[in-house]
């Protein structure tokens, strides 16, 4: 097996059984709670539970990326063992961070010519990027290379299909995630909008429906329309669905997926406080293969 580092960053949503079993590195970006700065020294301090909790009473987190800085102390961590190291980075169109990794990168092998370091902008968010994470593991578990692992999946990179659903867009209108227009919908009583990833990483608004439950099954509806030729591996394969604070419906998802798929292996886990501090509570998200995003 190709022994290349393969790097992302906290927006991943992955969990630490997963990021500690195969040996994965990670930048952070910080959460601000109440002027207090979460970040790569103290990020593990911050119970989920009582973040969403916080947010539920009225607390309004913020968060910051990573700046090129920030990136090259970490990438001159990592290059004290490990000279091929494979960045997969949260999407531009959501976060500057991909960019301030790709500068340091840079410096890096300026500096190191010893060292080669890719860094792909995934395009993805939460546990979408942490899908596009593990499908790089999985080539490298294959014997792939650094570069072959890269080719697949900038290759692939517009078959990795998000879709998720929030109680309203209150907080992702005032990260700037979506646009005041937008935001309107999620103010209407009962009605629950649904959001995908488009092909350039942002957030976009595709529809709306009247009710917890049509959302949470439009989610499974979605993933049968844009499946296709991927049905066997997402059968096969692995479904990811992420939430905040919502686990009831997050399993409500993956049993109906069970049913109308015969989907065997499902990764279930909580949105971490950077997505969490845009998406807000009661969010659910289903990440999988499919024909285009």
């Amino acid at each position: 097996m190709h022994n290349f580092k393969i790097i992302t960053d906290t927006t991943a949503d992955l969990p630490m059984s997963y990021i500690e079993e195969n040996h994965i590195g990670l930048m952070y970006l910080n959460c601000i709670i109440e002027e207090k700065i979460y970040g790569k020294d103290n990020m593990n301090e911050l119970d989920l539970k009582n973040f969403y909790k916080g947010m539920r009473e009225g607390k309004m987190p913020t968060t910051s990326q990573i700046n090129p800085e920030e990136a090259k102390e970490a990438f001159e961590d990592y290059i004290k063992t490990d000279k091929e190291i494979l960045c997969l980075a949260f999407s531009s169109g959501l976060s500057g961070s991909y960019n301030s990794m790709r500068i340091a990168a840079e410096e890096i092998m300026d500096e190191h010519p010893e060292c080669n370091i890719k860094v792909i902008d995934s395009l993805c968010a939460s546990l979408g990027e942490g899908l596009f994470v593990y499908q790089a593991v999985t080539q490298r578990k294959k014997g792939k290379t650094l570069d072959e692992t890269a080719k697949w999946l900038t290759e692939h990179i517009q078959n990795f299909v998000h879709v998720f659903t929030v109680d309203d867009l209150f907080h992702l209108y005032r990260g700037g995630r979506v646009s005041k227009t937008s935001a309107v919908i999620g103010t209407v009583a009962g009605i629950k909008p649904v959001l995908h990833v488009d092909h350039e990483g942002h957030l976009i608004p595709i529809m709306k429906k009247r009710g917890r439950k049509k959302a949470l099954n439009c989610l499974v509806d979605y993933m049968e329309e844009k499946q296709g030729r991927f049905l066997e591996e997402n059968k096969e394969g692995i479904v990811l669905i992420s939430h905040s604070d919502a686990l009831e419906d997050a399993e409500y998802v993956r049993d109906e997926i069970k049913k109308r798929f015969g989907v065997k292996n499902f990764m279930i886990n909580m949105i971490g406080p950077v997505i969490g501090s845009h998406t807000g509570t009661g969010t659910v998200a289903l990440f999988f293969m499919g024909e285009s995003r």
